[in-house]
């Protein structure tokens, strides 16, 4: 045989395509030649998988070798082609017979001596094969990652390990190997983290705006001087939201598989915490590069974004930030190719109220910043990404007097993660989606307001200026105010809170 077909998977945003490895064997000069739009890794493949078939005791005869990876239009990178274009050149050559080559699929990047190094995304890759009934064949480096998509899924065992290139020719051979000793133990919903809401002493005004965005799924800004504890309620917001669910646990491991992070059960359920430095470029924020990859906010999807410092932040950083705020997805176009990412995270950031840090009613007076310094240091954060974020929070320094209390331990994350649960099963139950997703035509169906409300809110849209996105993002939140009491219907006190959570309209 002169011709092999052996089945391999790219990585494309989040999804795994099947890529064809044709592998054709003919006389000519000896030569081996990689075609199928392969990125600069991809070629350096040939020379990997000739010392990788030498080392192994196989022979790469004196003839034109030539690798096609199909489809030709896709962009193809990484060394995860090593083994099925190895595999495919010992078929074509009459090296190893392939009887059992139509149901296996082959990922890895082989050693010089041999040996299969792990790759990354390998998660998508495998949960891709099982969908098409087929045995993906992957480096023994990549084992939590199969274990944790077996174990996740509830999937049979669609996957076989093998360390080096002589232990995959017998997995094609049909070969049986020893399966891995070794189980990946996922904690079941089992919320315990190092942080509690009760390390926070004071600010109930705060913690009740962390109960607010955590029960309808709320972004959020909080402003306040240095060392009022912004941080800390931010870290301690994330402990309130409820466990992942088993599809959005999976959607959040594939993410971290692409970017090659350490994925493990312990943390499985848990909602990613990302907290990106104010030195963070655009691409690192909201992905891109060359080979594009998930940024910041895809790997806080499903879970929390954290921007410390706001006004630090490079003003085209936040800028990006816009559209996929939105639309909760990052696209990102290239020449060859349009990537998808998911963006669904909850957005909290925090700021100084000035370029001292603090407020310029002081009492202390340690704001010396004029007027015009603090509108400009203000105005760092353009208008449309204010409208885009939910809750303003001013968070005012912390009183001595809470700080030296009795010892008296405020509420757990425990306790308010119950209410949370219960508010938003109640949105699920009522409407199919948390507040935050409902669109101006369900909100005119879920937030009927009498005519108080109606003056309230029509009588502070005109003074702010507040636009139609602000609008609806305040009876959203007013929607959100009812659910946590229980009540039907949204009524003055609700929309008057609302209100009062939009205090940075007025600087924009």
């Amino acid at each position: 045989m002169n011709l092999s077909s052996v089945t391999s998977r790219a990585l494309n945003g989040i999804e795994s395509p099947v890529v064809t490895v044709e592998v054709h064997v003919s006389n000519g000069l000896p030569s081996l030649s990689i075609v199928g739009l392969p990125e600069a890794s991809v070629k350096e493949s040939k020379d990997r998988v000739r010392s990788a078939l030498l080392s192994s005791g196989f022979q790469i005869p004196p003839k034109r070798i030539t690798v096609n990876l199909a489809p030709a239009d896709l962009p193809k990178s990484g060394g995860r082609y090593d083994l099925p274009i190895a595999i495919g050149i010992l078929i074509a050559t009459g090296q190893l017979d392939g009887p059992n080559i139509e149901r296996l699929e082959f990922i890895g990047e082989l050693a010089l001596n041999g040996e299969l190094r792990s790759i990354k995304g390998a998660l998508p890759s495998l949960l891709a094969a099982h969908s098409s009934s087929r045995i993906c064949v992957l480096p023994e480096g990549n084992q939590a990652e199969a274990l944790l998509s077996q174990s996740a899924s509830d999937l049979s065992a669609n996957f076989i390990l093998v360390r080096d290139l002589k232990e995959a020719c017998r997995v094609v051979l049909g070969e049986q190997l020893i399966p891995p000793k070794t189980q990946l133990k996922i904690h079941h919903p089992n919320l315990d983290y190092p942080q509690d809401l009760s390390d926070i002493s004071g600010q109930l005004q705060a913690k009740r705006v962390l109960e607010i965005a955590a029960s309808g799924h709320h972004s959020l800004i909080m402003v306040g001087p240095p060392g009022s504890g912004k941080s800390m309620l931010a870290s301690r917001l994330v402990t309130l939201l409820p466990a992942l669910t088993q599809q959005e646990a999976i959607e959040s491991a594939t993410i971290h598989s692409i970017t090659g992070q350490e994925i493990g059960g312990e943390h499985f359920y848990k909602r990613p915490f990302v907290n990106p430095h104010h030195t963070a470029s655009a691409a690192a924020l909201v992905g891109g590069g060359s080979i594009p990859k998930p940024g910041a906010i895809s790997l806080a999807h499903n879970g929390l974004l954290f921007l410390d410092e706001l006004p630090e932040f490079t003003r085209n950083v936040l800028e990006a930030l816009r559209e996929p705020l939105e639309s909760k997805r990052v696209e990102i176009s290239r020449v060859n190719q349009q990537v998808s990412f998911p963006a669904n995270c909850l957005l909290v950031a925090a700021m100084n109220p000035s370029p001292s840090g603090f407020f310029p009613d002081d009492p202390l007076g340690r704001c010396q910043d004029t007027p015009d310094q603090i509108h400009r240091y203000q105005k760092k954060i353009s208008g449309p990404l204010i409208d885009r974020i939910d809750l303003h929070l001013e968070v005012p320094a912390v009183d001595l007097s809470d700080l030296q209390g009795d010892g008296a331990v405020g509420e757990s994350s425990a306790q308010v993660r119950d209410r949370v649960m219960e508010v938003r099963t109640l949105q699920l139950k009522r409407q199919g989606c948390l507040n935050c997703d409902l669109t101006p035509k369900e909100l005119k169906e879920h937030v009927i307001l009498d005519a108080l409300s109606l003056v309230i809110l029509d009588k502070a849209v005109n003074q702010l200026g507040i636009s139609a996105r602000g609008y609806h993002r305040i009876l959203r939140i007013a929607r959100t105010l009812a659910d946590m009491e229980r009540l039907a219907d949204v009524g003055s006190q609700h929309i008057a809170e609302a209100l009062g959570y939009r205090s940075l309209d007025r600087i924009h």
